[in-house]
């Protein structure tokens, strides 16, 4: 079972995936596929299909890095403002950076799908998903305590799609999934801490083509939701050929999205927010949002909850930056990009703004992702001498690097402020993609 199989999905056609699709085309179609969109949601997917299929990560990702090439001279162009790299990272020590809480590990997630910690609830419980398993794609989830290993098994839940976690609360858990059998709409099983009891949710007033894959909780309780506006499209002849070989479509026209928002409680309550959005993501008293997505972001807005006082501004991001994953902590804005691919490699970023607009670092590479989680921003490296998780701290500026591997499979899920999760492979290369078939999650306390 692939786990955050979207990310590999989009790229392979201009619209969600059909049951029928092929997943061994699309796995074949190399590393921009298995990147494009993976910042988003780190792990915590499966796509309902039986069986096992590897996202080829580590074991097909190649190039070089290091920050301020000359572009003059063919490399690859330096950003804007401070710019550092994979090779400026620290390392980071357990028991004075962190402290693990918990591991587990998949021994052979190539044969057969397995048990995944799919994100770290309010309270510090690791919500443990065992599957999907079988013809009938049969999932449980339990609240595991990493202080004891004990496991809490939730009743049974009668969804059993794709499901994505949104909420992790202290008194409830919102997994999120398709609705209905077209998968054309959004729909919420929401689990009662206090009752113990699963409810499902859905909104008749919201426009059926929402996006499970563009909604974001916010404040208030709501879930703020993307309805598909427009589509960037290939230009005339296809994209042209990078010097790795691949398409490079970096500069694309982005995507656009609807914003509505629902509440999580009540079906009636549905709001048409009258903005044409890229990404969304919220502060505890700001709301950022981008022109668009997917391709060219263009600019960033941000607006004062408590006054409605909006600004805008121009990142500065690069005339061939694609954004593809986007979020906010504390008072930056972090932007992860695929900006071209050059002779010597792939411009990668990670881009961190003030709210303002002010630049404050760029870290650069070839192969690396960054998302915002757990109150840092975890970036992951997939080059072979530097694979690896690392992590930025945006008020600090440290920058170090966690681990010496990543594992060839996504897994994870999201974790409130001080906690972080990653995964290190597990066993030895089986196959010509360089899989490595299993992979162990880590649970840690970031000091």
């Amino acid at each position: 079972m692939v786990n955050e199989m979207r990310a590999l999905l989009r790229e392979a056609a201009e619209t969600p995936p059909a049951d029928d699709i092929d997943l061994a085309a699309v796995l074949a179609g190399g590393r921009r596929q298995v990147r494009r969109r993976r910042a988003r949601f780190a792990g915590g997917l499966a796509a309902a299909v039986v069986g096992v299929v590897g996202v080829a990560t580590a074991g097909v990702l190649a190039g070089q890095t290091d920050a301020g090439r000359d572009a003059a001279a063919g490399g690859v162009p330096r950003p804007d403002g401070p710019v550092i790299g994979l090779a400026d990272a620290d390392r980071a020590q357990e028991g004075v950076d962190y402290d693990v809480l918990a591991q587990y590990t998949n021994e052979d997630l190539e044969s057969a799908n397995g048990q995944y910690y799919d994100g770290v609830t309010d309270d510090g419980l690791i919500l443990f998903r065992d599957g999907p398993h079988g013809v009938e794609n049969t999932v449980r989830y339990a609240l595991l305590d990493p202080a004891t290993g004990d496991k809490d098994w939730l009743p049974s839940l009668d969804e059993q799609g794709q499901l994505r976690p949104a909420v992790l609360g202290t008194d409830r858990i919102v997994l999120l999934g398709a609705r209905g059998e077209s998968g054309d709409g959004v729909r919420a099983s929401v689990y009662d801490r206090g009752t113990r009891a699963w409810s499902t949710l859905e909104w008749p007033g919201l426009p059926a083509g929402a996006d499970l894959f563009q909604a974001e909780p916010g404040p208030g309780g709501r879930m703020y939701v993307g309805v598909p506006a427009t589509v960037g499209s290939p230009p005339p002849g296809g994209w042209p050929t990078g010097p790795d070989g691949e398409a490079d479509d970096a500069g694309a026209e982005g995507e656009t999205y609807d914003l509505w928002s629902v509440s999580l409680t009540d079906p009636a309550d549905v709001r048409d927010e009258g903005l044409r959005v890229g990404d969304v993501a919220f502060t505890d008293d700001a709301m950022v949002w981008t022109d668009a997505t997917n391709g060219r972001g263009g600019r960033v807005h941000v607006r004062d909850l408590a006054t409605g006082a909006e600004h805008d501004f121009d990142p500065h991001s690069g005339e061939r930056c694609n954004l593809l994953g986007f979020g906010v902590v504390d008072d930056r804005i972090v932007l992860s990009q695929y900006c071209g691919t050059y002779a010597d490699g792939r411009d990668d970023r990670v881009q961190v703004l003030t709210t303002d607009g002010e630049p404050v670092t760029t870290i650069q590479g070839d192969g690396i992702d960054g998302w915002v989680t757990g109150g840092v921003v975890q970036v992951t490296s997939y080059q072979p001498e530097r694979a690896g998780t690392y992590v930025y701290e945006p008020g600090s500026g440290r920058f170090v690097r966690v681990t010496d591997g990543v594992s060839s499979w996504a897994v994870g899920g999201p974790s409130p402020d001080g906690y972080l999760l990653w995964d290190t492979p597990y066993g030895e290369r089986t196959d010509a993609r360089g899989l490595v078939p299993g992979a162990t999650q880590w649970l840690a306390r970031w000091r």
